[in-house]
């Protein structure tokens, strides 16, 4: 199908690289965002905090986390298409379970943000501090599956 970017390839290296570069820069945003959350529920409602935290997290969505989701995902289609053996894969499976994973959670703070915007405080400044740390374990596991392959 795409002959320059068979597994090894320049090309291939190159997406793959992308990819990479695409996940770092989502990973960044994953992590800070539910950290704008917990500084936003002890912010005064109203108030300048909250206006630049509004701002912030409206930015950081729209300039960093959604750009870098639909990277992730494009690059990583275009490395199944090119290497469909990863489809038999047992370790991509898992990998690919926790990168949908992943993707609701960042679903999940995308519409937490639109709460936060209409003035609403959903669920708890502690609730935050756990959800920060989901992208996190999230990345790990997948970086360990993708580097040694276990299955």
């Amino acid at each position: 199908m795409m002959d320059f970017l068979y597994p090894q390839s320049t090309g291939y290296l190159v997406v793959q690289a992308l990819h990479i570069i695409a996940v770092i820069f989502w990973m960044a945003g994953m992590l800070y965002l539910p950290r704008l959350f917990v500084y936003h529920h002890t912010a005064e409602p109203g108030g300048e905090l909250e206006r630049a935290l509004l701002i912030q997290e409206r930015n950081l969505l729209r300039i960093i986390l959604n750009p870098s989701l639909i990277a992730v995902w494009t690059f990583a289609l275009i490395m199944i298409a090119s290497n469909t053996a990863l489809l038999s894969s047992g370790w991509f499976h898992a990998k690919l379970l926790l990168v949908i994973l992943i993707s609701g959670a960042h679903g999940f703070y995308a519409a937490s943000a639109r709460k936060f915007a209409r003035g609403e405080r959903p669920r708890s400044e502690k609730f935050w501090r756990l959800m920060n740390e989901v992208p996190a374990i999230g990345a790990v596991l997948v970086v360990l599956l993708a580097v040694i392959k276990p299955f």
